[in-house]
């Protein structure tokens, strides 16, 4: 709902939105319904809450645009979308339910590998089939997001990844995942990739893409961000610790750096910019850590060759965090408000009295 206000409010049309999102409120639908947003309808439930609001609200071009999204057979266990049995299942419902129009299919899957978005393509194409014989037209598959992104060239991040050791990290333990910041391939190679797919037939995604009549939607994500933003931490203590060389406390905490959380770590270093005028100290390996009371409340288990080591106001800065990593920690995630606080105080007549505490 915040997103799409913002996007009106910056000027886009209605009808040149799409509400991805897996459990849409009412007054969401309702809202999606008046700008004329396309929907995708991620469950059964979903489609039957829509199909009510549907009876009540009407979209300013007279239809409602939507895509039902698809759990493919290998994703099972994902908690996106809908089984072909349940896909079916609304496609006879929708016939029923004249301002509803299907334009066409979606799927979300996790990872970039293009071989798991062409087996989800093709797994697509019956329920096209299937739509158009019910009188349906479909003629969109989106494929969801996102595109992967090379921060850093892909030979070089192989090589500093197989470089890493027990050594680098305070912990004494290497991380079992990743961040993707570099990988094989960027979002054009990828693309290319997918397009050249084939079923096990032999027949490319770009040809049935043309034979079907279909447009193919696909969501970039991150990769539109790529090479820009940055994340600032001010140091506010250093010191010794041990075998681990330093600790940098910094004025900020993991949930502005939420790689740990996942047992993965920040890949690059971060940008030391001092702001002590006098002769610098001598070089050091240090670690960061945020300045809350937990001791989980770490930015970067790896131990970081400064070059000098960083001082009480010097600045430390994490390049290319315009993607996730800013839009999920360092924003209201999707622009929803922060919860508010509420104190209860019982009153003289025994009465609780909230008030707002933020």
């Amino acid at each position: 709902m915040h997103e799409l206000n913002d996007a009106i409010r910056a000027g886009c049309r209605g009808n040149d939105l799409c509400a991805t999102g897996p459990a849409k409120t009412i007054r969401f639908l309702q809202e999606l319904i008046l700008q004329g947003a396309r929907i995708v309808v991620d469950s059964v439930e979903e489609m039957d809450d829509l199909m009510e609001v549907a009876k009540r609200w009407k979209s300013p071009t007279g239809r409602i645009s939507i895509l039902l999204r698809l759990r493919p057979a290998f994703s099972h266990t994902s908690r996106f979308g809908m089984s072909s049995r349940e896909v079916s299942a609304v496609l006879q419902k929708l016939e029923t339910c004249n301002p509803l129009k299907i334009d066409g299919f979606h799927f979300h899957l996790s990872g970039y590998s293009p071989v798991s978005r062409v087996n989800a393509f093709f797994d697509t194409l019956p329920l096209i089939a299937c739509a158009r014989s019910l009188g349906h037209s479909p003629c969109i598959i989106d494929i969801g997001g996102g595109l992967p992104v090379q921060y850093v060239e892909g030979n070089c991040y192989k090589a500093w990844l197989s470089s890493q050791t027990q050594e680098n990290y305070r912990t004494r333990r290497v991380p079992d995942a990743f961040y993707p910041y570099g990988g094989d391939i960027n979002a054009e190679h990828w693309l290319t990739q997918f397009l050249g797919g084939a079923d096990p037939a032999g027949k490319r995604v770009c040809d049935a893409l043309i034979d079907e009549g279909l447009t193919l939607c696909v969501e970039p994500g991150r990769s539109l961000a790529n090479q820009s933003a940055i994340s600032v931490f001010r140091v506010c203590r250093v010191r010794p610790h041990g075998d681990s060389g330093y600790v940098i406390f910094v004025e900020g905490s993991s949930f502005s750096a939420c790689e740990t959380w996942f047992n993965s770590e920040f890949l690059s270093d971060p940008l030391h910019i001092r702001q002590n005028s006098h002769e610098p100290p001598p070089a050091a390996k240090a670690w960061i850590a945020g300045h809350s009371c937990l001791d989980e409340d770490v930015i970067t288990n790896r131990l970081i060759t400064f070059k000098h080591l960083p001082e009480p106001g010097d600045l430390l800065i994490f390049a290319n965090t315009a993607g996730y990593q800013m839009d999920l920690l360092e924003n209201q995630f999707h622009r929803h408000p922060l919860p508010t606080r509420l104190t209860a105080v019982m009153s003289s007549r025994q009465n609780l009295i909230f008030t707002v505490d933020n």
